[in-house]
């Protein structure tokens, strides 16, 4: 399915790809450098911007991909490596998977555009071969009291990047400015999300899309 965020996200990923910015992405295709920055991407009255065909055909051109290319990356699919799995990702392990604590997850370095582990500082945990075996999924230690009373300090979450979140679902939640919280989703928009929060000593919290990171579904948790 097509959305406003996906055929934005692609263009990014595009341009990482290629090593270049959204903005050195446009310059390259001989487009106005700020065609495909952030605060163009939708209007003063809040209706999305697309991008145009001309444009994404001159993009396309500039950078040799073809549209079979661009739309795997609508996808979110990711170029595969040597071994078999997406680039930059870790192949699943039966039995043991990457782990990270909380606090660490907050700084940059440990994951992809698409949420997903990358990058050193990865330590390992064993754990049954479902969910291990599935690509991309990694473990969060808890760290700290702010998610009792369903996940202590030392509990280890299983969080699988990718997959599809329906409102109800506990999820953990990366902002842009590095926080990484585990919540429930509440409601999703184009625009917005919301979420509560599991610990009733904490607030809700509510965020505009273009202030998300990445979010992703947990689908196990080590208790």
């Amino acid at each position: 399915m097509l959305s406003h965020e996906r055929i934005w996200s692609a263009l990014d990923a595009l341009a990482e790809r290629h090593g270049l910015t959204a903005s050195g992405l446009a310059r390259r295709a001989g487009l106005d450098p700020t065609a495909f920055n952030k605060s163009k991407r939708s209007g003063a009255d809040g209706r999305q911007r697309w991008p145009s065909t001309e444009s994404l055909s001159k993009v396309l051109e500039a950078t040799g991909s073809s549209l079979d290319d661009f739309m795997g990356l609508v996808r979110g699919e990711r170029p595969v490596a040597e071994n078999g799995f997406p680039e930059g990702a870790f192949p699943p392990q039966t039995g043991s998977i990457p782990l990270l604590g909380f606090a660490q997850a907050g700084s940059g370095g440990f994951f992809d555009d698409g949420g997903f582990p990358a990058g050193q500082g990865w330590d390992v945990v064993d754990f049954p071969a479902q969910p291990a075996g599935r690509p991309g999924v990694y473990a969060l230690e808890v760290q700290g009291e702010s998610m009792m009373p369903l996940y202590r300090d030392g509990d280890i979450l299983i969080v699988e990047p990718g997959a599809q979140i329906r409102r109800g679902d506990r999820v953990v939640v990366r902002s842009r400015e590095g926080e990484v919280m585990a919540k429930v989703l509440n409601r999703q928009t184009p625009r917005s999300i919301e979420l509560i929060s599991l610990n009733t000593d904490h607030p809700n919290r509510s965020f505009d899309v273009s202030e998300i990171d990445w979010i992703a579904r947990i689908i196990w948790a080590s208790q």
